[in-house]
């Protein structure tokens, strides 16, 4: 029996942005009846690479082939004609449409379309995989994991015979990931060439059959994942020694004290939808207090709460200036709050949206900190820029120098110019949310080694953070949230990821302290 030919053969695959180089020189083959994990660092070309593939960028040199045959994708129909399709971390639904009415928006049929006997295909799909969809249910009652099904079986029903899925467990609980794993393995056990990519290295252990690793746009080796540790990958994808160890040291008890306290806290947004029902706990100095739940909670409105930016309907935040004096912090502005002395540094969700300025450069962005010290921006840029070089170098970030716009930069040294940011302003409260979302390894154990630096100056450090795995090795405790309501509180050194994972779906519960 002759050698397996490849669903897929990438050859000599270049392609650049202006000075940019994303991918240079990349080969590599897919096969059929594969799951395939694509790792590098963040600006390693890996999206870029799938994105070629995809339809969405065409390569500048290099070829494709799709079964053996010269192919030319310059356009997402392209891919789909080749059975190419991509799931990105965004979804693209119609809300007010059902999963039957998304999965065949934009297709084409002669006469009238046949709403029902779509569903029933879709209900074949779904049974034929292990996909839990109701076909008739509207896109704005799922979950995201039911959002990310739609998306799959969007892709199926297309005929797409290759999926690529870009940071696919990336809001997914530990239970809703064992589902996605346990349908990839359904596909590619059906044939289909499966594509992942993603910075969670025990997830590519668990679901991945073969690794390829990409480092600065060029492709550095691939392994078999049953011969690989997950030290070796990072070696690999860094190009040195990584240490993956996470440090917890106890809190400082002779230090610690209640900085805040939240009593009974209840936010609705302008539609009238309560996002945090009766919350109540506290944060001490010296610790990091960890905040899980499933994406939309009530962890982005909790933190904005603290911070001034989020309305209050009932409820206290108090901060402790000391063990005798504190101090309400609702009713204030962000900059009423800072004038009280409380320092709450805040890295929000959204980093662009709300934390950096896209087409503004880095010394410019750290400027945006010193407004409020009295600092014309005209006559004083030695400290934004000195702050700038610092988080460059400190931070590793991937930039040509300071002077460089930050929508030239790549997600992950975006995000890692805003945490460097607002760290240097030396905080009593750290507000973290999603400090390493879509941070590659390396730049990830950056930013713990940060966070717990400033645990050790005795900063309250609150930490919204998607990955249980990092929230079990970095947090002292665990506040858990299921649907704006408190579900517990959880000592992060002796709880489970399971037992997290199912206190963020209602189905457990743990002790509140």
């Amino acid at each position: 029996m002759g050698e397996k030919q490849p669903a897929v053969r990438l050859r000599n695959i270049s392609k650049s942005f202006g000075p940019v180089q994303a991918n240079n020189n990349v080969s590599l083959d897919i096969n059929r009846g594969e799951i395939l994990a694509l790792l590098g660092e963040n600006g390693s070309g890996k999206t870029t690479l799938m994105n070629m593939l995809s339809g969405i960028y065409f390569p500048d040199s290099g070829s494709i082939e799709i079964d053996g045959k010269p192919a030319s994708i310059g356009s997402p129909k392209d891919a789909f004609d080749y059975g190419i399709g991509m799931i990105h971390q965004h979804f693209k639904l119609v809300n007010v449409f059902t999963a039957t009415e998304n999965i065949v928006l934009g297709l084409r049929d002669k006469g009238k379309f046949d709403l029902e006997a779509a569903a029933d295909k879709v209900r074949s799909i779904c049974d034929a995989y292990g996909f839990d969809v109701d076909p008739h249910q509207k896109v704005y009652d799922m979950s995201v994991s039911q959002k990310q099904t739609v998306e799959i079986v969007k892709l199926l029903y297309r005929g797409a015979e290759i999926l690529i899925l870009d940071e696919p467990t990336a809001v997914l609980t530990p239970q809703e990931t064992d589902k996605l794993f346990a349908v990839l393995r359904n596909m590619r056990d059906d044939g289909k060439a499966i594509i992942i990519i993603t910075h969670k290295l025990n997830e590519v252990k668990d679901i991945s059959d073969r690794v390829v690793v990409l480092r600065k746009g060029e492709y550095v080796g691939e392994m078999k994942t049953a011969e690989a540790s997950t030290q070796e990958m990072t070696n690999m994808m860094v190009g040195h020694q990584v240490t993956l160890n996470i440090d917890r040291p106890d809190p400082e008890m002779k230090y610690r004290m209640e900085r805040i306290r939240v009593s009974h806290l209840t936010v609705t947004n302008r539609e009238g939808v309560t996002k945090l029902d009766d919350v109540s706990f506290s944060a001490y100095t010296g610790e990091i207090l960890g905040i899980a739940g499933i994406s939309g909670s009530g962890q982005k409105e909790l933190l904005e709460a603290i911070a001034g930016l989020q309305p209050v309907e009932s409820g206290s935040i108090e901060y402790n200036v000391d063990d005798n004096v504190s101090e309400q912090l609702i009713g204030m502005d962000p900059l009423k709050i800072a004038d009280m002395g409380v320092v709450l540094s805040f890295v929000p969700e959204d980093r662009l949206g709300m934390g950096l300025v896209a087409n503004m450069d880095l010394t410019d962005n750290m400027m945006l900190r010193s407004f409020r010290n009295g600092l014309s921006p005209l006559t004083n840029r030695s400290q934004p820029k000195h702050l700038a070089e610092l988080v460059v170098d400190e931070l590793e970030v991937d930039t040509p120098g300071v002077g460089t716009q930050v929508s030239k930069l790549s997600g992950g040294n975006v995000q890692k110019v805003l945490v460097g940011r607002e760290i240097a302003a030396a905080p009593t409260v750290l507000l973290s949310a999603y400090a390493v979302r879509g941070l590659d390894v390396n730049s990830s154990y950056l930013i713990y080694d940060l966070l717990n630096r400033q645990k050790g100056n005795g900063v309250a450090v609150i930490y919204v953070g998607e990955d249980l795995d990092v929230l079990l090795e970095l947090c002292d405790r665990i506040l858990v949230l299921c649907g704006g309501k408190v579900s517990g509180i959880v000592d992060g050194r002796t709880t489970t990821k399971n037992e997290v994972g199912l206190m963020m779906t209602k189905l457990g519960g743990g002790e509140a302290s």
